[in-house]
């Protein structure tokens, strides 16, 4: 079904910059808090590290619980009362909680503002809904990888930025986040239109509706969308063996220190952003979305298996892109469920995605991690496979795979073709 409300190109373009900026902000301002949250958390405790680590390990738990709950619940306001004032309440929510961290006297008030962040942090389900109210259907996988793109550009400066303000300071990074946060709240106030007109909102909010089980629900009622759903939970599952294991796996294998790691983070990150705001605009017309999703699907088995047997660091390496050509297959599904779903709906589809992704980052961390430190052990069952964690990202993803080739076998071939008015 389309849903596209037909506005003038530069308009388009216009909402596109600006949605771009929020994401490319939002994850530049997660990004810098990275390399200084754990050492506040290590002087709020006292200075013990093992304290730290279980806290640390408590704060991520929170975030992506606050996610959870919290990406339907935007999703469903975003139906009701439009794209445009839940991403601006979020954004100024940001910059305000970002100042309150930088501030926090005590390890319980830097808690509180985490739990903020997670709830804020859950605008991105709405910036896909505005992406799919404004682009053609032809262009949303396009659009979707400039998303992406903007995640791999924010990761790449975001952590770099606040290891050099830490340096300065390990509260600075707080502030450069709220400033960022409150800079993207002005530019949205005085840039950003409206996409959901109100002949096109929900009737009302309902909360039944606004929460995880009542999201599934609406998921249940697209047998398509349901099982794509279930795609991208196994695909964010799979990425926290990166997550989780990637630090520890390459410094026991091949004894990388934080300079290496770095380095071939930034790497992922680069070509993740060329992948997604290149390749997915320029193969989207040739290939449609089904064989996007596959061929991205069958990259990341290849990508997650070279990780977890690479003999040398340079053949983990040299996975790297090969892993990153992954990226073709998140904005074709993006664009894909898009179709399917009423347009009133839209935000409540992409709260539903985001809180799925969310669940898996609840227990994701903690299952690769200690599957990696059980086959590193004395007592491993299998002795000689500390890739463990990288091989069962890939039987994930194989199961991904299958999934997406059953739910889309109607769609052989197709490849979207442009809207009149577009």
């Amino acid at each position: 079904m389309e849903n596209t409300v037909q506005h003038p190109a530069h308009v388009r373009r216009a909402a596109l910059a600006f949605i771009f900026v929020t994401v490319l902000i939002d994850i530049l301002s997660f990004g810098i808090i990275i390399p200084v949250l754990p050492h506040l958390i290590i002087e709020l405790v006292g200075g013990s590290i093992a304290k730290a680590a279980v806290w640390s390990s408590a704060f991520g738990t929170l975030f992506m619980l606050m996610q959870f709950v919290c990406s339907p619940i935007q999703g469903a306001l975003s139906d009701r009362f439009g794209r445009r004032t839940v991403i601006l309440i979020s954004s100024f929510g940001l910059g305000i909680d970002f100042i309150v961290m930088a501030l926090a006297p005590t390890l319980a008030l830097l808690f509180i503002g985490r739990a903020v962040s997670g709830m804020c942090a859950a605008s991105f389900s709405t910036a896909n809904a505005y992406i799919a109210d404004i682009t053609p259907r032809e262009k949303r996988a396009a659009s979707y990888g400039m998303l992406g793109a903007a995640f791999g550009i924010g990761f790449i400066i975001g952590p770099a930025l606040g290891g050099l303000l830490g340096h300065v300071s390990i509260r600075l990074p707080f502030w450069a986040a709220a400033f960022l946060a409150l800079m993207n709240f002005c530019y949205g106030f005085f840039v950003l239109p409206e996409s959901l007109p109100p002949e096109r909102r929900s009737a009302r909010f309902d909360w039944s509706h606004a929460n995880p089980l009542g999201a599934v629900v609406l998921l249940k009622r697209y047998p398509q969308v349901f099982s794509l759903a279930t795609v991208f939970f196994l695909l964010a599952l799979a990425q926290y063996s990166i997550n989780s294991t990637y630090v520890l796996y390459t410094d026991f294998r091949f004894g990388w220190g934080t300079q290496a790691v770095g380095w071939t983070l930034a790497l992922v990150g680069l070509c993740t952003a060329i992948v997604q705001a290149g390749l997915v605009r320029k193969l989207m017309p040739k290939l449609g979305e089904r064989r996007m999703i596959l061929a991205g699907l069958s990259f990341s088995v290849a990508g997650y298996l070279l990780f977890g047997l690479a003999p040398s660091p340079w053949v983990f390496v040299a996975a790297i892109p090969i892993f990153c050509l992954a990226g073709l297959a998140g904005p074709a599904a993006q664009a894909m469920v898009t179709h399917l779903v009423d347009p009133h709906e839209q935000g409540r589809l992409q709260g539903a995605l985001t809180s799925l992704q969310s669940l898996a980052g609840i227990f994701g961390p903690a299952l690769f991690a200690n599957l990696f430190a059980l086959f590193i052990s004395d007592h491993a069952p299998v002795k000689h496979l500390p890739g463990v964690a990288f091989a069962l990202a890939a039987l994930l993803v194989f199961a991904a795979l299958l999934t997406t080739m059953y739910a889309t076998r109607h769609l052989r071939g197709y490849v979207p073709k442009a809207t009149a008015g577009t």
